[in-house]
This record gives structure tokens, sequence and C-alpha cells, in this order.
């Protein structure tokens, strides 16, 4: 049965002027100088590579399905790291920095919200590729603009609302342990570390969350590459064999990526929660995996190259004028 005090301090922690305290990289006082110019220059380049594809997408006059999706994971990329990586390279400078308990749930929602609508893009980049490889002459016709913009729509809508409810979920809890967040953001097993209750069903939200943003989504990705690697199997040329496959190398890549990085910090037991090891692998997909993505974009899909190129040729064209 909960002592008074501890009733006290329940009350307490749902005060919405409370602060967070987010302790960054504080044991790492000699590498921190190292850690951000490091994370500096390359939030700038993830910067640059997303917007260099965005802008490309934007400036080409007939779009495809594909360029089309790659645009907005080029959108969600950038707001992505905007949302992270700033707070992230303020707590390399200073001794841990506040962030107020609204700010820490926006903060939450958001990162939650466009992460999950990456998940969702990358099923409907899945389908755009099972219909391209096993339904080529219907492609024109099932991927039209209005379907493209359908998808676009319901990937944000649903990463927003399942990102709302796990964040009012984690937000309703009693924080009566200490206050400060061994994170550099507002990550969602860092702050449920910080719930008083022992019970269980505080990571019910979570893993429903997991179960809508990682699992289905894995399953439909997966389902469309088993259809895809059934049609494979009768086509008879090699070469048109390889020239299909090729053409899911990227989205296979990003995918791995993707889902990689957030099951393991994700789907697990509360027991095996290490503040010092996540905090070491969020730095990898909050900061490494976006700068891959625009580089493997741009080196493996023939589309990006071609817009790239087209935009180089005019450049070079009106040097010469």
């Amino acid at each position: 049965m909960p002592c008074d005090s501890c009733m006290e301090r329940d009350n307490r922690s749902t005060d919405v002027t409370m602060e967070f305290l987010l302790l960054g990289f504080s044991e790492l006082l000699c590498l921190r100088v190292f850690l951000f110019l490091i994370f500096l220059i390359v939030h700038l380049v993830t910067l640059a590579g997303n917007t260099i594809i965005f802008m490309a997408v934007i400036m080409e006059t007939s779009r495809p399905p594909m360029l089309f999706f790659l645009c907005q994971l080029s959108v969600i990329e950038l707001c992505y790291t905007l949302v992270i990586v700033p707070k992230a390279l303020l707590s390399l400078v200073v001794d841990g920095s506040t962030i107020s308990f609204i700010g820490c749930a926006v903060q939450m929602h958001l990162f939650v919200a466009l992460g999950g609508a990456e998940c969702f893009l990358l099923v409907a980049m899945s389908y755009d590729r099972y219909v391209a490889i096993c339904q080529p002459l219907h492609y024109v016709a099932v991927m039209s603009e209005r379907l493209c913009l359908r998808l676009a729509l319901a990937c944000c809508l649903g990463g927003f609302a399942v990102a709302l409810g796990l964040t009012v979920a984690v937000f309703r809890l009693p924080f009566c342990q200490s206050h400060r967040i061994n994170h550099f953001f507002c990550d969602v097993p860092a702050v449920l570390h910080l719930a008083c209750t022992r019970s269980y069903i505080r990571e019910l939200p979570l893993l429903a969350a997991c179960v809508l943003l990682l699992l289905l989504p894995f399953l439909l990705i997966l389902t469309s590459y088993v259809c895809i690697a059934a049609a494979l199997l009768h086509v008879t040329s090699s070469m048109a064999r390889c020239k299909a496959f090729s053409t899911c190398i990227s989205h296979l890549a990003v995918t791995l990526l993707h889902y990689g990085s957030a099951t393991f910090i994700y789907i697990r037991p509360r027991a095996s929660y290490s503040p010092s090891r996540d905090k070491m692998v969020s730095l990898v997909y909050t900061n490494i995996t976006p700068l891959l993505y625009p580089l493997v974009y741009s080196l493996r899909n023939k589309e990006i190259r071609g817009v790239l190129g087209k935009i180089l040729r005019r450049r070079k064209i009106a040097q010469l004028n």
C-alpha cells in the first residue's frame, strides 16, 4: 500500500509545471567536445542530404510513386532529426539540460509519430515494389497519384494517432522517483523508467505501440517480399530477375536499418533496460541512420540518380551560357 509521502509525490508528478532534467552525456566529460563536433557534422550532412533529395524531387515535373514516397521519407527524416538532434547537441555542451513536462511530452509525441509514419511509409513503399514486380501491366493504373496521396496521408495520420495514445498513457503515470532522465531526449523507455508504479501495466501502451508501429508493418513488408520472391522464381531470365531485385535493394536496406534499431530499443523486457547502452544505440538511430538513408537512395535508386543528373546538367548548361 503506497505511503502518504509517495502519494504526495504522485500528486506533484502530474503538475504540468514540473521539469525533467536530461542528463545527456554528463559521464563522458573528456569526449564531449569530440562527440559534439562529430555529431554536428553528421547532423549538417544529414540535413543537406535529405534537403537535396527533397528539392530534387520537387523540381521534377513527372514524379513516379517511388519518387513521391522518397520525397515524403526525406521530409520525415528532416523533421525527425530536428526534433531530437539539437537537444542532444545541447546536452554535449552543458552538464544536463532541463525540459518542461509539456516540452518532454511534445518531443516524445513528435519522435514516435515521425518514427511511426516512417514505419507505415516503408509498408507503402513495399507495396509499390510488389505492384511493380508482380503486377507490372497494372502498375500505372493501381499506383495512381490519388492512391499515393492517400497512402502518404494515412502514414502520417496513423503515426500521429498511435503516438498520441502512447504519449498520453506515458505522461498520465505518476513520477514519484527522480525527474532526472538518463538520456539526451525524452525517449519512451527512459521516461517509463521514472514511473512509480511497478506494475507491468505501465508497459502495455508501449507494447501496443510496438505491435501497431513495428510488428504489423514488418509483417506486411515481409508478406510483400515473399510475394515478390515467389513471382521472381517464375522469371526465367536471370538478368530480368536481378534487375527486378535491384529495385528492392534500397528499400530493404532502409527497412533493416530502421526496424533493426527500433526493435533493439523497444521490443524487449524491462529488466534489460540499460541507460548507458541505450544512449549509445540511440545516437546511432537518431544520427547515423538518417545520414545513411539519402546515401543509400542516392546511390541505389535510378530515379534519384536520374533527377540529380538532370539538375547537374542544367547547372552546367546555365554556367556555359
